[in-house]
């Protein structure tokens, strides 16, 4: 499915089998029946991208930071987003990027899903998401369609729009994290899902944000080889800062160097906030100043509790949230933090010692991470599995800003996730090899 017939008014020719754009090979096919295919005016690219965002920043930053990529190198291309993120309203974007917020979902304990906002049962909002994701789609008429991590979308809603996209002739891509969780519960989870008969039948690529040497992130699911031949692994996917300072006034009032301390987005993130608040109230001689940020979905209680112990002590700040993060990991001497993709990302990319904290539940997926990370002598690992000493914390503090740096290790390709997309992304736009949109003036050939 890499030729494409460019979308617009359907030729006469194909206006009787009521399709609108056609892949090539579909479009042999169908010339049997319908007569000579004409080829539809060409008009830019789009690109059209999926995170269920259920929780957390994790996804709605991955496809931002592919978005922004994206338009950066091509004038001729726009990315829209659809997302169920509470907060996408709180990120800038760049020209020819914009999003559509379907409504949001949270995730229980139990592992079920509730409506976060309106009072509809989990069904009724799945269907309105569908809707919408569908419509949206059918509009937009993508040349390709990102899927990030969950091949269904959350609970099979995006089943429709990804055949009635196939129809069309839309590249259908789905983009995984370097980790997704032990391979025996991902294949538990994905067999619940129907997610594998995806990847064989509806799927034309799968991309993979990492290394093998780092992970297999579907090993244990006895993938086909056909399967198997559709993944790429691209490396990981570097950042970029903002371009505009931190607006945050306790941010750019610390003294450099500091030490930042994240926990993503925050919701799984107090047990490390109150090990490094500790190892301050322990060690007040710490050599570096900390700044501490929250998250926006620390629960409020917890983080005035917190606030109120950061405000006795003189070495450490405290914010909730910056949407600039990447200028913050930027000014930084050292970071601590759970050890989520995007902040391993930025860690990489910023080149900053790290003290990595990961959590065990409800996935293993940033234990996974940053035990291979350590094995490879880029980050140091942290476990809190037999308590949170003070004194451990306090010590690996003092050392952090000494340990080497991730560009001290050789690891090939450990960073070419965005450089090797746009080679993949050239190439869907264009089969024949010629740069699309702005790509040329950029230098990539594809």
């Amino acid at each position: 499915m890499d030729a494409r017939i460019s979308p617009g008014k359907p030729p006469v020719e194909l206006q009787n089998c009521g399709l609108v754009r056609v892949s090539a090979r579909l479009a042999r096919d169908t010339g049997s029946r319908c007569g000579a295919v004409v080829v539809a005016p060409s008009r830019y690219a789009r690109v059209l991208v999926y995170s269920h965002d259920s929780f957390g920043l994790g996804h709605l930053r991955r496809c931002r930071t592919i978005a922004h990529a994206l338009v950066a190198r091509r004038k001729a291309l726009s990315v829209l987003i659809l997302s169920g993120s509470p907060i996408i309203g709180s990120f800038d974007f760049r020209t020819r990027v914009d999003f559509v917020r379907v409504p949001g979902v949270i995730k229980l304990r139990n592992g079920e899903y509730s409506s976060l906002s309106l009072h509809l049962d989990i069904g009724e909002v799945v269907r309105m998401r569908a809707s919408i994701i569908r419509h949206t789609a059918e509009v937009f008429a993508p040349d390709v369609f990102i899927v990030d991590k969950e091949p269904l979308g959350l609970r099979g809603e995006l089943q429709g729009t990804l055949e009635a996209l196939a129809a069309r002739g839309s590249r259908l891509v789905l983009g995984l994290r370097d980790v997704m969780d032990d391979p025996v519960l991902l294949a538990e989870e994905w067999e619940r899902k129907n997610a594998v008969s995806a990847l064989d039948t509806l799927y034309d690529d799968i991309l993979v944000y990492g290394l093998p040497q780092v992970c297999d992130p579907l090993a244990g699911l006895g993938l086909s080889e056909s399967i198997r031949q559709k993944m790429i692994y691209t490396g990981y996917l570097e950042s970029a800062p903002s371009g505009d300072p931190p607006g945050i006034s306790a941010a750019t009032a610390l003294p450099d160097p500091f030490i930042l301390v994240t926990p993503g987005g925050g919701g799984d993130g107090e047990d490390l906030i109150d090990w490094v608040i500790g190892a301050y109230e322990t060690d007040p001689g710490l050599p570096h100043p900390a700044l501490v940020v929250f998250g926006p979905f620390m629960r409020p209680r917890r983080r005035e509790q917190f606030r109120m112990r950061i405000a006795r002590l003189d070495r450490v700040e405290a914010i909730t949230f910056d949407a600039r993060f990447e200028n913050l990991m930027a000014r930084a001497a050292g970071v601590v933090a759970m050890g989520g993709y995007n902040t391993f990302c930025e860690i990489l990319t910023f080149d900053k010692p790290a003290i990595i904290v990961p959590r065990r539940r409800p996935r293993l997926e940033q234990y996974i991470r940053a035990l291979r990370a350590e094995q490879l002598g880029l980050v140091r690992m942290l476990s809190d599995e037999h308590g949170r000493d003070r004194g451990v914390m306090a010590a690996a503090l003092r050392g952090i800003a000494s340990r080497p740096r991730p560009s001290e290790v050789v690891v090939p390709g450990l960073l070419e996730g965005l450089d090797n997309l746009h080679r993949l992304v050239d190439r869907w736009l264009d089969p024949h090899g010629k740069p699309h949109g702005g790509a040329h003036a950029a230098g990539l050939t594809g």
